[in-house]
C-alpha cells in the first residue's frame, strides 16, 4: 500500500501531512513510530481502571499525535473523548471509546500495510 492509499484508508489528510513534514519518507517514518506510541494502550488501561485523570491525559496525548500526523478520523474521535473526559467527568464515555477503538484499529491496520 502506498502512503497516499494508507491515508485514504484511515481517513487522513495526505496532502497536508506531506507538505508539513516535507515528504513521504518522513511521514512514513513517523507513522511507523506511531505504532509504538503507548498513549492508546495507556488510555485503555486508564479507562478500564476508572482513572479518569490519566484517561484524559492519554486521550489528549493521542489527539495531539493524531493532529500532528493528520490522522483526521482518529483525531476527531479522540478529541471528542478528550472533551468528554475533561475536568474529570465521570459520565458514560463507552460510545466515544468504542469509536476511538474502531478508528485506531483502522489506522493501525493501514499503517501495517504500508510499503
Amino acid at each position: 500500500m502506498t502512503l497516499m492509499e494508507c491515508y485514504q484508508a484511515f481517513g487522513g489528510d495526505y496532502n497536508s501531512v506531506t507538505e508539513r513534514l516535507r515528504g513521504e519518507e518522513r511521514v512514513a517514518k513517523f507513522l511507523r513510530l506511531f505504532l509504538r506510541d503507548d498513549s492508546y494502550a495507556n488510555l485503555a488501561a486508564a479507562l478500564d481502571s476508572g482513572d479518569n485523570d490519566t484517561a484524559f491525559r492519554m486521550a489528549h496525548t493521542l489527539k495531539g499525535v493524531c493532529q500532528n500526523l493528520a490522522l483526521d478520523r482518529l483525531y476527531e474521535s479522540s478529541a471528542a473523548l478528550t472533551e468528554a473526559l475533561r475536568g474529570g467527568a465521570h459520565g458514560d464515555v463507552s460510545g466515544l471509546w468504542a469509536r476511538v477503538q474502531q478508528d485506531y484499529q483502522c489506522t493501525v491496520d493501514a499503517v501495517q500495510q504500508l510499503d
